[in-house]
């Protein structure tokens, strides 16, 4: 079973992207997230039309989420439950797993924009919320994949020159500590699992030539929890897509898992 995440940054510009990545890498669950496009307006049909279900939470203009699977969904969530919030930045599903089931979950963390920004507050804040009801989420189903933007780069080996970071959102040490409480409740980061060439990201800057200069950072994460650890195989970026003409500033991760 192959499980990738992508921030399209867009999916009405990028739905043709997305589609030709699918079928050169038909994938069992892709986890997408900025959307950027109205719940109605989801483009449902172009990916039943090559074999794809999808459950999708949109928001005109910013954020959204979405798992596209080979699968259909079952028992969706929309958003963490007892957190008010308007953004649409999480979507649950459960997807067949061989003879068992895995809960999939793409998420797209809040930014913060800056630390004295009233946006990083709501991070740190989103960030617990999220992690308490994961905690009940991996409660209720041994076998979860939380994939998604994260918007922190874990070490400073996920960044292209950390120097240059310090003060800045996406490596401070409260952003840091959140991504480790999540890893404490028994997720692992899959990409770490196996050894990966040096200067290893997901992310670019279209400014500056970032990725030509491969300026980038590793801030979209595949965890796993303990079960699914066991069964995983391998996780790689796919630097392709950000080599496309107009291309998301994101690229896909992939992780591959034994099956159940």
């Amino acid at each position: 079973m192959q499980l990738a995440t992508w921030n399209v940054n867009s999916l009405k510009v990028r739905l043709p992207q997305v589609l030709a990545w699918l079928e050169a890498n038909p994938v069992d669950a892709l986890c997408l997230q900025e959307l950027k496009l109205d719940h109605e307006k989801f483009p449902l049909e172009a990916f039943t039309e090559i074999g794809y279900h999808a459950g999708w939470a949109g928001q005109k203009t910013y954020n959204g989420v979405a798992v596209i699977s080979r699968e259909p969904g079952q028992d969706i969530i929309r958003n963490i439950p007892g957190f008010e919030d308007h953004q649409q930045r999480v979507l649950a599903t459960t997807l067949p797993y061989g003879s068992e089931t895995i809960r999939v979950i793409s998420a797209y963390c809040p930014n913060g924009q800056s630390l004295d920004s009233d946006k990083y507050v709501y991070k740190l804040a989103w960030y617990k919320a999220f992690e308490q009801w994961l905690a009940e989420e991996i409660q209720r189903h041994p076998n979860v994949a939380v994939l998604g933007d994260y918007n922190i780069a874990p070490k400073d080996e996920d960044v292209h020159n950390p120097e240059k970071w310090v003060g800045q959102v996406l490596v401070s040490e409260p952003e840091r500590a959140a991504l480790e409480s999540l890893l404490a409740l028994g997720l692992t980061d899959s990409f770490r699992m196996f050894d990966q060439p040096a200067k290893s990201f997901s992310w670019w800057d279209y400014r500056m030539n970032g990725f030509k200069r491969n300026a980038g950072m590793r801030i979209d994460h595949v965890l796993l929890s303990a079960p699914l650890v066991a069964k995983c195989t391998a996780c790689i970026i796919d630097k392709g897509p950000r080599g496309n003409e107009q291309p998301s500033d994101h690229t896909p991760v992939i992780a591959t898992l034994r099956s159940a």
